[in-house]
């Protein structure tokens, strides 16, 4: 579903008006507007805002591809090759082969490391700024199991 699908589904749940959404996230109806028809399409920091506003969590308004995430990075792991492995051999559900290997983390230890290691690869992959990724990844990261546990 796309971003503007969602903020129109969840925006007519929450019983809001177009003018009540754009009132709680300092914008014009207009914007709302056309982020709902899909004519513009909200940015990074903008998504988080409106998911506080939306009570929901900022993941569900950004666009992930269908499919299992490590709950360390994030990235999808669409092929089998790429799961992580657990200390017996057999492939980890949870994590992809680059952050988890033999049943324990690799790479960066810390959010803060993995998000400034990971940045510039993400800013690369998907065309968009450094900062938009370190703030894409400073708002979904924190969310997932890994992170969460510590």
């Amino acid at each position: 579903m796309a971003i503007g699908e969602v903020i129109a589904e969840v925006r007519a749940l929450r019983g809001m008006t177009q003018d009540e959404l754009a009132q709680r996230v300092m914008v014009t109806r207009q914007a709302v507007s056309r982020w709902e028809t899909g004519a513009t399409t909200p940015g990074i920091d903008m998504c988080k805002l409106l998911a506080t506003a939306l009570e929901v969590p900022v993941t569900r308004l950004l666009e992930a591809p269908p499919g299992p995430h490590c709950q360390s990075c994030g990235m999808p792991i669409p092929k089998e090759e790429q799961h992580g492995s657990e200390a017996d051999g057999t492939k980890s559900e949870d994590y992809c082969a680059w952050c988890y290997q033999d049943g324990a983390f690799v790479g960066p230890e810390t959010l803060e490391e993995l998000i400034e290691f990971s940045a510039p690869y993400m800013s690369e992959g998907v065309h968009i700024t450094e900062d938009e990724a370190v703030s894409y990844m400073s708002a979904v990261l924190p969310n997932l199991r890994r992170w969460k546990e510590q």
